[in-house]
């Protein structure tokens, strides 16, 4: 059976590096333009082509997300950008629009092409369709169950790929499709500005009570009423893998380099632990702890068994947190950790590290120094480096985090 591949965020430089040591095959990054997150940083093209090199030496792909509906004239300026991202080396281009891919296999005819899920591919005509047009690989709809899925890779030729989202946020719309937020703020979704008002907190209104707040249902205070839930499939996975699907990705460009580090992690031990044992899959319980160990909303099946699993969770609208990043280990030495400041830490607290292959340590140091070697109480600076003991040797790019306190 062929190994899935397991795609993750990067918003930036910073976070394609966690993504790749912590065990992800392939990267999908957005430039400075023409993505569909323009909250993350994003790459300029020097950036893009650092990526770029740091993947392929360790053996893995970048795909350059160009999702956006562009403007008249963001389309007169496309045929440069292409050129000079191909010239970065990414792998393959992420398009949503006919024009673009046109200009892509005109300008380079070479390139992979990925249909975005932005352009809603939900059936098997579409996606032969996107084939005939070029695409190696179709990112298929958010909506799709997975007797959908299987469907369309019946039907569609072994040579097109399907990739699908696995964890992170949903959309209450259809794949992204919506216009709410450029109703209400003027930010547009399809062009990587959503503000997420489905995610505000709402009341109803009457229009001959004007003034008049009515409960919507859940709480007093009002009702999260298009709050969509979280997606988590690594308990399914091999139902997901099984059903056709060649590329797992993970959602979350705009998220941090701890949780492209932590869901990169435990979805590379899902997937490992699958082509161990295939028939016997079980999701390992350092897995499902790991992904509770990252900021999220409470956890749903999606749409992957119908639509009774895309749950939405009207009373609360924000993140489940219970842990949060203390510190980067730089390197260790004959029992000692030398790190960089990511949270502050107070001595006595008990650490947790994360280590690129997947293990966790947990212990509580015994001192905390700086860098020059004094004793501290706590780690109160941004960015500071310290260091402190821990018996267990932490490979470079290790994460220390804690659990914040009830």
């Amino acid at each position: 059976m062929k190994k899935p591949e397991v795609l993750s965020p990067a918003g930036d430089l910073e976070r394609l590096k966690f993504a790749v040591l912590y065990g992800a095959d392939a990267v999908y990054v957005g430039a400075t333009e023409f993505g569909m997150r323009t909250a993350s940083k994003n790459f300029t093209i020097e950036q893009l082509e650092t990526g770029v090199r740091f993947a392929h030496a360790h053996g893995r792909r970048v795909y350059l997300t160009m999702n956006t509906v562009p403007t008249n004239e963001e389309v007169a300026r496309m045929p440069d950008f292409i050129r000079r991202a191909k010239e970065t080396g990414v792998d393959a281009m992420i398009v949503a629009d006919l024009g673009v891919l046109a200009l892509v296999k005109h300008i380079a005819p070479e390139m992979e092409i990925h249909i975005s899920t932005q352009a809603g591919i939900a059936n098997y005509a579409a996606a032969c369709a996107a084939y005939d047009l070029g695409a190696k690989r179709v990112v298929l709809a958010r909506e799709l169950s997975l007797q959908d899925i299987a469907v369309i890779r019946d039907n569609t030729p072994k040579e097109l790929e399907i990739e699908a989202f696995v964890h992170g946020a949903m959309c209450m719309s259809v794949s992204g499709r919506c216009l709410l937020s450029r109703y209400l703020t003027g930010r547009d979704a399809n062009r990587g500005e959503c503000t997420q008002p489905c995610r505000w907190k709402w009341n109803l209104s009457e229009e001959h009570r004007p003034g008049q707040m009515f409960e919507i249902g859940e709480t007093e205070q009002s009702s999260f009423i298009l709050n969509a839930d979280d997606l988590c499939t690594a308990p399914f996975i091999d139902q997901i893998i099984r059903a056709g699907v060649d590329s797992l990705k993970i959602e979350g460009r705009a998220k941090s380099f701890y949780y492209v580090a932590s869901t990169t992690s435990a979805y590379r031990r899902a997937v490992n632990a699958f082509m161990q044992a295939p028939d016997q899959y079980v999701c390992p319980e350092d897995v499902l702890e790991e992904l509770m160990r990252t900021s999220h909303r409470h956890y749903s099946t999606g749409f992957y068994f119908g639509r009774e699993g895309a749950t939405q969770n009207t009373a609360h609208g924000g993140y489940i947190r219970e842990w949060e990043v203390a510190a980067v280990v730089d390197a260790w030495q004959e029992g000692v950790a030398y790190c960089t400041q990511r949270g502050k830490i107070a001595l006595g607290e008990e650490l947790e590290a994360l280590t690129p292959l997947g293990m966790t340590v947990a212990f509580k140091p015994a001192y905390i120094h700086n860098e020059q070697k004094e004793e501290i109480e706590s780690t109160p600076h941004a960015m500071m480096k310290y260091s402190i003991p821990c018996e267990t040797a932490l490979p470079e790019g290790s994460i220390l985090r804690h659990r914040i306190p009830k």
